[in-house]
């Protein structure tokens, strides 16, 4: 996906407030944080004089969760009647171009997501208000309820900037009807590769594909890639694209395609329909989907779900997302209130059991996985223990797209899959290079 890059909107606002003399910071991590503490309790007590509620935005990008976390927005404010809390959903691609825009305008929500692909531009530029002191003195938020690798995707300098919101892996979703008639027996924690690309091509027929191998990262060859012992970056921040490993996996995932046992898909929303429509037997997605799979009732009858096959080792693309406040955001009390509320024991387990996601908070899981029937999602939980976190860097949403669009030609079939994974090596170091 294509953004615009907001170091450079930043550094137009930051020449601006120069030439004034009179700026509000945008973008200049020397300034507060947060707005004086003089403007901002002149402001409450004005508005408390008022009578009137307190209003916080709290943006997100997936719709499948609005439901369950509205509900839990309404128990936040029958807790707290003098505040009010607004859910804005807004989808992914557009979702990052909203908030480069409120950036740019000095108008963040107050509340809303933060992803490991972004984290370092928006808290490096003074956009996300440190939440360090607030989470030292919470009674209900202690980072060591949440998994210390989530913790440190949100962690910038010794200084915290989001509370771990939940965590996901990547499952294979597969159709037991079709494998049922085919007589292919069901995938388990024993499938390999063979395994898969076995079924993947006694399942391909009478206009089904047998597998998904779609142009996807977390949801696709990221997974086979850790499966395989290669890797996409590595520890002194190099590119892995030109691990003779990786591009081994790499290979093998694209063979799909190659070999017609998968289409050519690039969208998410076009390779979800080709399981919704019954066109492919399996495919990668992770537990986010759950809510909007189960709601579908092609999918709730013929589909269940499985952990990853394995080769070299096991492995599932983990991550998390955080919740953060604008580091200029009108109420930040209230807007704290509400984010301690969301990372509270209570706020996590009514996450689980509502079905909106794994929650971060250690020990929730097993509260969402009771909270679907439908589908053996207890193998998304148990992928944890050798889970790989989303590869990431200070410039992940750069380098990352950057890699796809090199790697795109070798599943066309237009370039060799060791071609196109090299160029990728080269385009991401070009891009790591420059990291600060």
């Amino acid at each position: 996906m294509k953004k615009k890059s907001l170091a450079t909107v930043l550094s137009i606002l930051l020449a601006a407030a120069t030439l004034t003399a009179c700026g509000s910071g945008n973008g200049n991590s020397n300034t507060s944080a947060s707005p004086p503490a003089e403007a901002t309790d002149a402001a409450a007590a004005t508005q408390a004089a008022s009578g009137e509620k307190v209003q916080l935005t709290y943006a997100i990008w997936d719709s499948n969760q609005e439901k369950g976390l509205r509900t839990i927005a309404d128990e936040f404010e029958s807790k707290n009647p003098d505040i009010k809390v607004d859910i804005e959903v807004t989808g992914w691609s557009d979702y990052w171009t909203m908030l480069e825009a409120g950036a740019t305008g000095g108008s963040l929500p107050d509340v809303f997501w933060m992803h490991s692909n972004e984290i370092y531009r928006y808290a490096n530029n003074g956009m996300l208000l440190d939440l360090t002191d607030r989470i030292s003195k919470s009674e209900d938020v202690k980072l060591e309820n949440y998994p210390e690798g989530l913790n440190q995707i949100y962690n910038l300098g010794g200084k915290q900037y989001a509370v771990p919101k939940d965590f996901d892996t990547i499952g294979l979703w597969y159709n037991k009807t079709l494998f049922d008639q085919a007589g292919v027996k069901y995938p388990d924690e024993n499938w390999t590769w063979d395994d898969l690309h076995s079924a993947a091509k006694a399942l391909t027929k009478d206009g089904v594909y047998g597998f998904l191998a779609p142009m996807h990262n977390q949801e696709g060859y990221y997974n086979f890639v850790y499966q395989n012992g290669g890797t996409i970056i590595t520890a002194d921040k190099k590119s892995g694209y030109d691990d003779p490993k990786t591009i081994e996996a790499l290979d093998f995932y694209i063979s799909f395609v190659r070999d017609g046992l998968s289409p050519e898909v690039y969208g998410d929303a076009e390779r979800a329909d080709l399981l919704k429509n019954g066109k492919a037997a399996m495919g990668l997605f992770g537990s986010w989907n759950l809510s909007g799979f189960t709601e579908n009732e092609f999918m709730a009858k013929n589909f269940d779900v499985a952990v990853l096959p394995k080769k070299a080792a096991q492995a599932s693309i983990y991550n998390g997302l955080g919740n953060a406040i604008d580091a200029k955001t009108k109420h930040p009390e209230e807007a704290w209130k509400f984010v301690e509320y969301l990372g509270s024991k209570t706020g996590q387990e009514r996450q689980a059991e509502l079905g909106v996601a794994i929650s971060a908070y250690k020990g929730a899981a097993d509260k969402w996985v009771d909270s679907n029937k439908t589908f053996n999602i207890k193998a998304f939980v148990d992928m944890v223990s050798y889970g790989v976190i989303r590869p990431y860097s200070n410039t992940t949403a750069v380098w990352e797209d950057k890699a796809y669009e090199a790697l795109k030609p070798a599943f066309s079939g237009k370039v060799s899959v060791e071609e196109a994974a090299r160029n990728a090596a080269k385009v991401m170091n070009e891009s790591l290079a420059e990291e600060k």
